[in-house]
């Protein structure tokens, strides 16, 4: 029955850490697409540059090395980032900017008028 019980909670802390490493996986891909355009331009400029750069060297497959390297550093860079994000223990959902990622709506604040003040208090 113990044996059962520990097995049991081992299976679930595998699957809650595999859930987390899937979400932040997730969120870092979305944010590098979103936020991180500016990088993806320099990524790509760079990417040009180099293989202008490799195409005397080798002119069949130049193109081909350097879009590939860029995909797999993008790639590996999320790859590692969630990894370490779930191997300190950080939960997506103790981020406070990622309520829209697990559907928590922001609480707005309400309008306050410029006249409310010298207005709301009168009863009529």
């Amino acid at each position: 029955m113990v044996s059962a019980q520990s097995s049991n909670l081992v299976q679930t802390h595998s699957l809650l850490v595999m859930k987390s490493f899937l979400i932040w996986t997730f969120t870092l891909a979305v944010c590098l697409l979103v936020v991180g355009f500016p990088l993806v331009v320099l990524m790509a400029t760079i990417g040009c540059l180099l293989s202008i750069v490799l195409q005397s060297v080798m002119p069949a497959s130049a193109v081909l090395v350097v879009a590939g390297g860029l995909v797999m550093l993008n790639v590996m860079a999320v790859l590692i980032a969630a990894g370490v994000l779930t191997a300190k223990g950080i939960h997506p959902k103790q981020i406070k900017w990622l309520s829209w990622l697990h559907g928590e709506a922001e609480k707005t604040q309400t309008t306050v008028y410029a006249a409310c003040p010298l207005t709301c208090e009168i009863n009529q």
